[in-house]
């Protein structure tokens, strides 16, 4: 029988993944993760779709395993109803910060990961701030 996580923690350590420059490479593993209804608001303030972020995401900043990665601090969560996760931290890329904002809901068809992100936001940190 599989191990049963803590919602938040499900979402935390499916965040975590998503920062992975293997997991960020690879459309497949990606895929598992993006809730099919998927939606992002970049820190470049571009919209994504799910169709979108997966044809593009392995050429984008934090794919390489020899190259710049995020570093996430600061993630916190909670449960916002029963099957919502809500996550906050901020990133830091190649001199970049952005705090960042992901909504997990439980997955509802029994394929891909048990939890999903379903919306992201990254909003640019100023300099000095």
């Amino acid at each position: 029988m599989a191990e049963v996580l803590d919602p938040v923690a499900a979402a935390v350590a499916g965040e975590l993944r998503l920062a992975d420059p293997a997991v960020r490479s690879s459309r497949a593993e990606a895929a598992r993760l993006l809730d099919p209804e998927f939606t992002e608001v970049g820190r470049s303030g571009r919209r994504w779709t799910r169709d979108e972020m997966l044809a593009e995401l392995p050429e984008m900043d934090g794919c390489a395993a020899d190259g710049p990665a995020y570093e996430v601090s600061g993630m916190t969560g909670v449960l916002l109803a029963p099957g919502v996760v809500h996550l906050t931290y901020e990133t830091v890329m190649d001199g970049h910060r952005a705090r960042r904002s992901s909504l997990w809901r439980a997955a509802a068809d029994g394929t891909g990961a048990p939890w999903r992100l379903y919306h992201h936001q990254g909003t640019p940190v100023p300099e000095g701030a």
